[in-house]
């Protein structure tokens, strides 16, 4: 009996070939800006309870904590996937020595409605630091910047403060019940017209708010939270790069209470990285998240190790030596067993930059053929000359340079 082939579901992806290696390039950049800022990595469970996932009530009406996958197990017990990181932070922190500064990297996963650039599982980038003060948050904003930067891409940072539009809302006199659902109808302030906005702020006599956000420093300068907006700023300032103060961002999870914000870029309208500040057990902390496949689909990664197939042909102890020299001088190496032919079209196949053929020939010679796979050009080489020249690393250097 044949089994078929199952189907991917909907909202999930398999990754392979060059799409795979550039998420891995981007990962391990991800990984080697955390430890350049002293980020520690952590590694946490994909299922938890369900009650730990959705968290206390306060959070009840966040759209990401609805959307989160439930099951049980044999015990009956109730499950969850895991929607995010930020949440078993809490669980983490404990007797840790602050700051606490740790990043994550895997996948989380959300049962919602599926678009071009929301998959129900994606592989989420967080890195958060327990115990930040606003200088801790000028770093962390620094390091997305170098990162950012480093992958090509332009980064405006936008960022507002919760607290000082909690103050602005008590000065509007808007009921506490309201208060969540008026800051999520100012959010859509990117997304809808002002007028749909204003619209919809009526509902609750929030308005004026609109009108509030858009006025100048002298109207912020009245409430004590503004002092934080302006600190920020400076301390960014510090590290050479610029932010942007918008009243009107506001990210959508319940537990920001301090800083929020997005990071955009001059090529693209959306959201590439959000975050902001919270508080854990009444310390204050303050993180992002940003989502892989996003990040893929914006950039292109313009360096990569040569790639060589070694065919051997019948020479195994030689072809081994070969792959292991090449190895050894940071190139990648696949070892292909068979027919010449077959190993050229696995080689063309795959979009390897050179293959070397290891026979009887070239034992006796103690010298390997190597073709070119782009100008099919063939030379007799050894080892070392191969390193020396380098051509495939120098053309690769090239195409960089042009683009």
């Amino acid at each position: 009996m044949t089994q078929k082939i199952s189907e991917l579901i909907k909202g999930f992806n398999d990754y392979i070939g060059e799409e795979a290696l550039k998420r891995e390039t981007i990962r391990k950049m991800l990984v080697e800006t955390f430890d350049k800022y002293g980020f520690e990595p952590a590694e946490t469970p994909i299922i938890e309870s369900e009650e730990f996932v959705r968290g206390d009530k306060s959070q009840e009406g966040d759209e990401a904590i609805s959307d989160i996958y439930t099951l049980k197990d044999k015990g009956k017990r109730k499950l969850a996937l895991r929607y995010e990181f930020t949440f078993q932070l809490k669980r983490l922190m404990k007797n840790q020595k602050l700051p606490y500064k740790r990043f994550q990297i895997g996948p989380v996963f959300r049962d919602e409605p599926v678009s071009a650039n929301r998959f129900r599982q994606f592989t989420q980038c967080d890195a958060d630091t327990v115990g930040a003060s606003i200088k801790d948050q000028a770093e962390i904003l620094a390091m997305l910047n170098e990162f950012l930067t480093r992958l090509g891409i332009k980064p405006v940072i936008l960022f507002n403060n919760r607290r000082l539009l909690n103050e602005i809302l008590d000065e509007a006199k808007i009921k506490e019940k309201d208060k969540m659902q008026v800051l999520r109808e100012i959010d859509k302030y990117d997304k809808l017209s002002e007028e749909e906005v204003k619209k919809n702020l009526k509902k609750y006599n929030a308005e004026k708010i609109l009108d509030w956000l858009k006025q100048g420093e002298d109207f912020f300068n009245k409430f004590e939270s503004y002092k934080e907006i302006i600190s920020l700023i400076e301390y960014c300032k510090l590290y050479n790069y610029k932010v942007l103060f918008s009243p009107t961002i506001i990210r959508g999870l319940s537990y920001y209470d301090g800083t929020v914000f997005e990071i955009k870029s001059d090529e693209r309208k959306e959201t590439i990285v959000g975050g902001g500040a919270y508080t854990f057990e009444g310390i204050s902390s303050f993180g992002f998240g940003l989502g892989l496949e996003r990040l893929s689909s914006l950039v292109e990664i313009k360096t990569r190790k040569p790639r060589i197939l070694v065919i051997s042909l019948d020479e195994d102890k030689m072809a081994i030596n070969v792959a292991r020299e090449l190895r050894e001088s940071n190139y990648s190496v696949t070892l292909f067993y068979g027919k010449p032919s077959k190993g050229l079209a696995y080689a063309n196949s795959k979009n390897f930059d050179q293959v070397i053929f290891i026979g009887a020939q070239e034992v006796q010679e103690k010298k390997v053929k190597v073709k070119d796979l782009e100008t099919g050009e063939e030379k007799l080489m050894t080892v070392k000359e191969i390193v020396k020249k380098n051509i495939i690393m120098q053309r690769i250097k090239n195409k960089e340079k042009s683009k």
